[in-house]
């Protein structure tokens, strides 16, 4: 790689602020705030919306679609359910 062109990879804490659910992980991204780990290091701190904590998919509770996509709106125009 050339050196001074790609930006600096280091371990980040990244708090989900709905669930205050946090996880260590590799990113570039830049934070002036920092955290304590359970490791007793501390590392960048980057705050974020959504995780797998509280995401719809990973936790199970989507809401259902009940307006249906096309074909449904055909069938129930036409009644052929």
């Amino acid at each position: 790689m050339k050196e001074g062109i790609h930006p600096e990879y280091r371990k980040v804490v990244f708090l989900d602020t709905s669930s205050d659910f946090k996880f260590l992980s590799g990113s570039t991204k830049h934070s002036d705030e920092t955290i304590e780990w359970e490791d007793g290091n501390t590392y960048p701190l980057i705050r974020v919306e959504i995780s797998s904590e509280s995401h719809p998919f990973y936790t199970g509770k989507q809401k259902a679609d009940t307006v249906g996509g096309r074909v449904d709106r055909f069938k129930k125009k036409y009644n052929m359910k």
